[in-house]
């Protein structure tokens, strides 16, 4: 089983490949060079792995929420591959991909990303059995809202913790957040998932997947 799989949601490119049972994985910060230097990186990456783009099997994304141009840069790009090769799509939420970060921790587990515009783009998670499950849905707060539904001891990671570490460790008791080695996915994080999700049957026709918009009059399409 090979799988390619790239997140893009955020401003560093997360890229990884499995193969047989190996690891491939880079992390780059690309900044206003994404759609330039994506293609050209993916190439790189399968050279550097020795394998074609007709090797992969199946080929993963990060759905969001995070950036709106980088999700649709991003998906269109696995989607042009997946559906040129008639290969499935394995789309991995960007949050599920950041929660496993922190995924030794027992404690609440809040991923927090800022949106902008005075908003945060949050889930929140809790092992059982070993293993990190989703307890909230995804979702687009102020700051308030955050406080007020993440208010127990939360273990909190992502980059809103740059923006708003400071109010929300003074208004949230027993807060720990984290620092920015936490903040942002990391490809092996990606893969694993993307591998769960292959193994258990959980992938979709690249016509049919969706990204995780949450800022939605902003990013539907009006047609008359």
């Amino acid at each position: 089983m090979k799988i390619l799989g790239i997140d893009t949601t955020t401003k560093f490119l997360c890229l990884g490949i499995y193969a047989n049972g190996s690891f491939y994985e880079c992390k780059l910060e690309m900044g206003r060079n994404l759609s330039a230097l994506l293609a050209i990186t993916i190439q790189r990456a399968l050279d550097a792995a020795e394998l074609e783009v007709s090797d992969i099997d199946y080929f993963a994304c990060g759905l969001g929420p995070g950036s709106f141009t980088g999700m649709r840069i991003g998906l269109a790009t696995i989607k042009g591959l997946s559906v040129v090769r008639n290969k499935p799509v394995i789309g991995v939420p960007t949050l599920d991909i950041l929660a496993k970060n922190a995924a030794a921790k027992d404690n609440l587990i809040v991923t927090a990303l800022d949106a902008r515009r005075g908003l945060i783009y949050c889930s929140s998670y809790k092992k059982k059995r070993g293993v990190l499950r989703r307890k909230s849905e995804y979702a687009l707060l102020t700051l308030d809202e955050f406080i007020k539904k993440f208010n127990r001891h939360p273990i909190i990671l992502g980059d809103a913790v740059f923006t708003y570490g400071d109010k929300i460790s003074g208004a949230i008791k027993g807060a720990q957040l984290l620092d920015k080695d936490y903040w942002f996915p990391e490809t092996h994080n990606l893969m694993e998932l993307a591998v769960e999700k292959t193994r258990a049957g959980k992938f979709t026709s690249p016509l049919t997947i969706k990204p995780v918009y949450l800022y939605p009059k902003e990013c539907q399409i009006k047609t008359k």
